[in-house]
């Protein structure tokens, strides 16, 4: 073997070896991701993506994030039905009385737990199968306020000019609604027949 092929066979090698001898670095490789490493040369799934008011996501729009930044709540894309009644057949107390996010889907356990099977408002929510989840809830006063805020004041998710039941439940004969031509929170009667928007975590 001549020289130059010996001095080119033993530069390939050494390159080999450098190459085979560096350190992996393990991150995200995917640059539209918050938690992107420039420097990353395998993918660890490590990515985090930011989610944004409004956007499409998990079956819905999302209307609220928490302080993560990953979790939050999702609205259905539709109504579902504009004349539902907050109650079943029975005038009862069902103890769904929280009001804060967070505990819709509480407030529709509890709900659904006294009043049982029907197509009342709970009920049609907590049935609801929509964009491949089945884990939907009534929303809570408060989550069905930030509905209003956040999606319905700016045009997103159809919503009618109408009021909506939300799972918080004041008194046996009253639970609260939210007038989206206005925005006015009252509670109205659980006989009457209004809007539903189900509503999920994600």
């Amino acid at each position: 073997m001549n020289t130059s092929k010996i001095i080119g066979l033993v530069l390939l090698l050494t390159l080999f070896s450098m190459s085979s001898c560096k350190k992996k670095i393990k991150g995200c490789m995917d640059p539209k991701s918050t938690s992107y490493n420039s420097k990353a040369t395998e993918d660890d799934g490590s990515c985090v993506y930011t989610k944004t008011l409004g956007e499409s996501f998990g079956g819905g729009l999302i209307f609220y994030i928490d302080a993560s930044g990953q979790h939050g709540l999702i609205a259905a894309p539709s109504d579902q039905g504009s004349s539902r009644l907050w109650l079943n057949s029975l005038i009862i107390a069902t103890g769904a009385t929280y009001t804060e996010v967070g505990k819709g889907q509480s407030n529709t356990n509890s709900i659904i737990s006294m009043q049982g099977a029907g197509t009342y408002a709970a009920s049609v929510s907590n049935d609801l199968v929509l964009g491949g989840y089945s884990d939907w809830f009534l929303p809570s006063r408060d989550e069905l306020a930030l509905m209003y805020t956040n999606l319905f004041t700016k045009n997103l998710g159809g919503f009618a000019y109408a009021r909506y039941w939300s799972s918080s439940e004041v008194n046996i004969n009253d639970a609260i609604c939210i007038e989206f031509n206005s925005g006015v929170v009252s509670p109205i009667n659980k006989n009457t027949a209004i809007s539903v928007r189900s509503v999920r975590a994600f």
